[in-house]
């Protein structure tokens, strides 16, 4: 339980009214999060949602034969548990920590009690899911129509966003299924990153040299998803004037 205002972690939580905080504040629990621990089962009802501070969270869609893509990465930008305060209660997504860190815990009941109540709560948390469909929708057409080099610089660049150093700790077998592309793929992707110094690799672990032509080297994906973010979630769009 949060007895002081420690909410600055999290972006959606730190932009939250002084009024609609003190409501949530008694049932937000900061939590440890490890790599690959599963918050959600595809077609599970959660009973908690999850606002990250340093960890970061993959969303995925499994097929029946075991095989998994994700569709969208979640950080202290955002939160786990959407399905909720939409009304459907559960999704046909899993959710698992990709990167592991602290987040804070909210019962799903007390979210979705808040967001009937408040139209400040209601405008930030529909504003943050338009920005999530956009991620998804972006990362459907990127794995659709650009090249695995592509879209590892994409993968890459959207990490580097939610952590605080240009170090990244992640195999070549998970990121391959991130992506939902063969180990392969990324190993020569990597390679070709590496042999033109943007990144440095070994078993584990990553280092990002230099962001900027990183960036030039990745699909529009990764721009086009950024900026929908900063223009639905600047601190202007996020607090409404009206009650």
């Amino acid at each position: 339980m949060l007895k002081e205002d420690h909410r600055n972690g999290n972006h959606l939580l730190a932009v939250l009214p002084e009024v609609e905080w003190a409501r949530l504040a008694p049932y937000v629990v900061p939590v440890d999060m490890a790599l690959g621990q599963v918050l959600c089962e595809a077609g599970a009802r959660m009973q908690y949602v999850y606002f990250p501070i340093n960890a970061i969270f993959s969303l995925l869609y499994v097929t029946a034969a075991g095989a998994s893509t994700e569709i969208a990465v979640v950080g202290y930008e955002g939160m786990v548990g959407i399905a909720h305060f939409l009304g459907g209660d559960s999704t046909p997504n899993q959710a698992v920590v990709q990167s592991a860190g602290r987040a804070y815990q909210l019962r799903a009941d007390v979210l979705k009690a808040e967001f009937r109540r408040s139209a400040h709560v209601r405008q930030l948390l529909l504003l943050y899911t338009q920005a999530l469909l956009t991620q998804m929708a972006q990362t459907a057409a990127c794995n659709r129509h650009h090249t695995i080099d592509q879209q590892l610089c994409r993968w890459l660049l959207t990490r580097l966003d939610r952590l605080p150093s240009h170090h990244l700790t992640m195999t070549q077998d998970w990121i391959a299924n991130m992506l939902g592309v063969r180990r392969s793929g990324v190993t020569q992707a990597a390679a070709k990153l590496q042999e033109a110094e943007l990144i440095r690799y070994s078993y584990g672990h990553i280092e990002v040299l230099d962001r900027a032509r990183l960036e030039a080297r990745a699909c529009e994906c990764y721009a086009v998803v950024k900026k929908e973010y900063e223009r639905l979630l600047s601190p202007s769009t996020m607090n409404p004037s009206d009650p």
